[in-house]
């Protein structure tokens, strides 16, 4: 994640270093002159990335149909944990 010091200077720091960060690190590192001026506002953000997460919604899918019940596939999401092949008491 990017943490902008209090200089205007970013810096990388991973979400625990971040939890761990006292006040006395933050003097330190402007004290180094560490980090860089950020031209982009937006860079690494997740406006630049155009990927989309998969969405699966299990809602519209009644455990009664025939097409749910028959269906068959060595690439089922969730196969270790539902198991469609047997009976189901509902």
């Amino acid at each position: 994640m990017l943490y902008q010091l209090p200089n205007g200077k970013v810096i990388h720091l991973t979400v625990d270093q971040y939890l761990e960060l006292t006040d006395l690190d933050i003097q330190h590192l402007i004290a180094l002159d560490a980090g860089d001026h950020m031209v982009n506002p937006f860079s690494e953000s997740a406006v630049n990335i155009n990927t989309k997460e998969k969405y699966y919604d299990f809602d519209y899918v009644s455990l009664d149909d025939d097409e749910v019940q028959n269906y068959k596939s060595d690439d089922q999401p969730f196969d270790d944990i539902i198991d469609l092949s047997g009976p189901l008491d509902n």
